[in-house]
């Protein structure tokens, strides 16, 4: 029989290590290094993998979906740069896990998800967290949630060719997007775009493999 106080032990230290790492790629940012800490990954991931919750990897979760390796949250979160003030739209909720890094920087976080079931878990994780700046809403990502734009932030969790004309409709001036862009199919490039007087700027952060964004509400999950 494994005493639970081992298993908290061996949590921590893989949830150290895995800090760790992050500081010594790059990340120096405090707030999102102290989000990555507050947020127990484990919650977010099925019974059969949380041995790995503090591994930096991709993980499955339902709906043939992923929750994506904790370096890549924290380096989407640097180039979103969320702060107290803004209002943060997140497309594709999946287990809640980036929305809950989200919340501990954001004033406000709107996430969108077009499965039920990945919803109503994330949201019952969100509130058991004591969360409650998230709102998690089913909804076709493509088209943003316009009752509660315009937003300062938004986060594509989900490969598209390009960014949907709606969700850069609902970006507000001098917002930024960051979203994997590319072949669906085959790798993106992670993309961040500020909204200027002048138009749209684009810097290009390197290369990612998100899930496609697919359309519509899932009738049945």
């Amino acid at each position: 029989m494994t005493d639970s106080g081992d298993i908290d032990e061996k949590e921590a230290t893989a949830r150290a290590a895995l800090l760790l790492s992050l500081r010594q790629r790059g990340l120096r940012d405090r707030n999102i290094l102290r989000a990555m800490e507050q947020v127990p990954r484990q919650l977010f991931i099925a019974p059969a993998f949380r041995h790995l919750a503090w591994s930096d990897q991709a993980l499955p979760i339902e709906c043939g979906q992923s929750i994506s390796q904790p370096s890549l949250v924290a380096r989407m979160t640097e180039a979103l740069d969320p702060g107290p003030q803004h209002r943060v739209l997140e497309i594709g909720t999946g287990s809640g896990y980036q929305a809950a890094v989200l919340a501990h920087l954001a004033g406000r976080v709107i996430t969108l998800e077009r499965f039920r079931t990945l919803a109503a878990e994330a949201r019952a994780r969100l509130k058991a967290l004591g969360l409650t700046n998230v709102d998690v809403v089913v909804e076709d990502g493509r088209y943003g949630y316009l009752a509660a734009s315009p937003y300062d932030r938004i986060m594509i969790t989900a490969a598209v060719r390009e960014v949907p004309p709606a969700l850069l409709a609902q970006l507000n001036h001098g917002g930024v997007l960051v979203a994997p862009l590319g072949d669906p199919d085959g790798t993106q490039i992670l993309t961040r775009i500020v909204s200027t007087p002048e138009g749209l700027e684009r810097r290009e952060l390197g290369r990612v493999r998100f899930v496609p964004l697919l359309p519509g509400v899932a009738e049945i999950l």
